[in-house]
């Protein structure tokens, strides 16, 4: 399966990195001047980018100018041979290279053309430049989440992630869709659209009621007790009340005070989310006297959801992945380095590829489109390649 991926930042990288995961061959296509701009992002992986190695193991780089002649014939020769072009360029560069999904489903019926942009390539949003931030504003997560005075966004980036798993399973359902009718597809993913569908419940809130819905930080606008409660050292533990029945065990089994299971003013959720602050104390109180291995232990043996609250450094020993061997080995153009599997899982193993060096495989792939060494040569001096 030949993914042709004209991709940069993560939301097209991560949907084509899980493509790689499952098996298929992705050829990432980059510019000469630097190939993608993810790369630059930081060095914090001995000199590479974070990103750009989170994103784009097991593919190979093409680093290509598609502003010259040359440079588009090899993408066209490239897609000849495709069962997949990706991309997420910024508003109509594709149709202005000549590469738009009508002329490429016209010219290759099977081929799989998934397009991926900020806000589409209809309505009045259409040539808005977008990035994660941006479409977190548009989409409203940033006005739902943070502290009651302080709006935030998602510290990661979670517009370009909703749009790049959604590429990811389309691209799949066009595969199976060409499985069984021999047919390609064109379709399109947004960010925006994504992210708003992952904003169910607030928008069903507002819809419904007419009120936005307010910003709570760790706890739940609509759930009570839900909240980081800080332990005797120093540590916080949260706590996450599904129903009334957890409520009675959490008021008797942890925090002693089993009349708080049936008073009219805590016996119900809608009671509690109204006297939040006296619920909130009382976890805190007991919380306070435990340390959290303390805490978790009871929380644990009278069945309430519960949770260290981790730094991100301490997930990276956390015993869970370890026990379930999530963590492997991949290579990289300094060395190898630590890296999760993919949550989605391929059947049978599959071995996690390198992260490709900018240019590494031009000439390999082009040698397999039938250049030969002095086509090759002609091609770098005039800088159509790198």
């Amino acid at each position: 399966m030949l993914v042709v991926a004209l991709e940069q930042a993560v939301a097209a990288p991560l949907a084509s990195r899980h493509l790689a995961d499952l098996g298929a061959r992705v050829i990432k296509l980059e510019r000469t001047d630097g190939g993608d701009f993810a790369r630059s992002y930081d060095h914090a992986v001995r000199g590479l980018a974070s990103h750009f190695v989170w994103l784009n193991r097991g593919k190979e780089s093409v680093a290509l100018d598609l502003k010259t002649d040359s440079g588009r014939d090899v993408l066209r020769r490239l897609l000849r041979r495709a069962d997949v072009f990706m991309h997420n360029l910024g508003p109509g560069a594709v149709e202005r290279l000549g590469f738009g999904a009508e002329e490429l489903r016209a010219r290759h019926p099977r081929l799989i053309v998934c397009t991926m942009s900020g806000y589409g390539s209809t309505g009045p949003y259409r040539d808005k430049r977008a990035y994660d931030l941006l479409v977190q504003s548009e989409a409203g997560l940033v006005t739902v989440t943070g502290t009651p005075e302080h709006p935030a966004k998602a510290g990661i980036p979670v517009a370009d992630i909703a749009s790049g798993m959604y590429a990811f399973a389309n691209i799949l359902a066009a595969l199976l869709h060409r499985e069984r009718t021999g047919e390609g597809t064109a379709f399109e993913v947004t960010m925006l659209e994504a992210l708003v569908e992952w904003m169910g419940h607030p928008l069903y809130v507002a819809e419904h009621t007419g009120e936005d819905p307010p910003r709570a930080g760790l706890s739940h606008p609509v759930i009570a007790p839900y909240d980081a409660y800080p332990t005797a050292d120093g540590h916080e533990v949260v706590i996450g009340i599904q129903n009334d029945r957890e409520w009675v065990r959490l008021a008797g089994e942890v925090l002693g005070r089993p009349e708080l299971a049936t008073h009219p003013d805590y016996a119900t959720n809608i009671a509690r989310v109204r006297n939040r602050e006296a619920v909130d104390a009382a976890v805190a109180e007991a919380m306070s006297k435990l340390g959290v291995v303390d805490a978790i232990r009871a929380l644990d043996d009278a069945r309430i959801a519960s949770a260290r609250l981790n730094a991100v450094s301490e997930v990276l020993d956390h015993p869970q992945l370890a026990a379930r061997d999530r963590w492997r080995q991949t290579n990289t153009p300094v060395g190898d380095v630590r890296a999760l599997r993919s949550a989605v899982e391929p059947v049978g193993e599959s071995p996690m590829g390198p992260v490709p060096d900018l240019g590494q495989h031009t000439d390999s792939v082009l040698v397999e489109l039938g250049f030969g060494s002095e086509d090759i040569a002609a091609l770098r001096r005039d800088g159509v390649i790198a």
